[in-house]
């Protein structure tokens, strides 16, 4: 798997947006714990408009990046979009004592489980978007039977921000089998989507999902940022709907 170099540096993105792409990390396959997959790592920065930071998903920490974002504004929150995105949040979480941790549903037992010591500070609530950004980001849910993902809409710049729902990998960036194996899971460029495994855990969800899915579609995003894979910046409703079809399909007309 080839990095999204340079890595561990603030790349902007529009206004008051920025990446941060990181070093890979490694799940066992479902059903293949010889076999770990490389997943390509990006944080998402956003200048809140009091000049605050917010990390979304954060990647690896390291000193210099850390004085990077030290010199944009205050870190003031971390947060753990879903129970898959935490690791790191304990590193920065050290070098910023004073940033607002912030834990997605399920993600303290899973923590506990993985034996991996991170403390946070508050929980993100599906109902309510915290004070801190509501004048900057909209929230929705993309609820699973495993775990839920908060999505999250940065209005000034109009982007979507995806961790696991959309997966986009460049297949020309990996070598086999992992190549192979994306392409089974149906989560690569440019029709990226929710890879057919972890899709089988939202089946049970799919009237809040096509609420959800109607709620990124409403916001008329220009670009989406994700996690894993190349970022999406044409036909972006396009991409949407194809990525949530299966939660689409059968339901009322999409507000667009």
């Amino acid at each position: 798997m080839e990095l999204y170099e340079p890595i561990n540096v603030y790349k902007p993105r529009g206004e008051g947006i920025g990446i941060v792409d990181g070093p890979l990390v490694y799940m066992a396959y479902p059903g293949l714990p010889f076999l770990h997959f490389p997943f390509p790592t990006r944080m998402t920065v956003v200048t809140l408009g009091n000049g605050d930071l917010w990390l979304h998903s954060p990647t690896a920490y390291t000193a210099e990046l850390a004085d990077e974002l030290s010199g944009l504004g205050r870190v003031a929150h971390l947060v753990s979009p879903n129970l898959l995105h935490y690791a790191n949040v304990a590193a920065w979480k050290e070098r910023f004592p004073g940033a607002t941790a912030w834990a997605s549903p399920g993600v303290l037992k899973r923590a506990k489980s993985q034996g991996i010591d991170v403390r946070f500070d508050r929980e993100l609530d599906a109902r309510d978007v915290p004070q801190a950004w509501r004048q900057d980001l909209r929230q929705t849910v993309v609820p699973g039977k495993l775990m839920d993902e908060f999505v999250f809409f940065h209005e000034a710049s109009r982007t979507l921000i995806v961790t696991d729902a959309i997966q986009n990998f460049e297949l020309d960036k990996m070598r086999q089998p992992y190549r192979a194996l994306a392409w089974l899971g149906r989560a690569y460029a440019p029709r990226g989507q929710i890879p057919v495994d972890l899709r089988m855990t939202f089946l049970f969800n799919r009237a809040a999902i096509r609420r959800a899915a109607r709620d990124m579609l409403a916001w008329q995003p220009a670009r989406i940022i994700l996690s894993h894979g190349r970022c999406i910046e044409r036909d972006v409703p396009g991409a949407l709907r194809f990525a949530f079809r299966f939660a689409l399909r059968g339901g009322e007309s999409d507000p667009n």
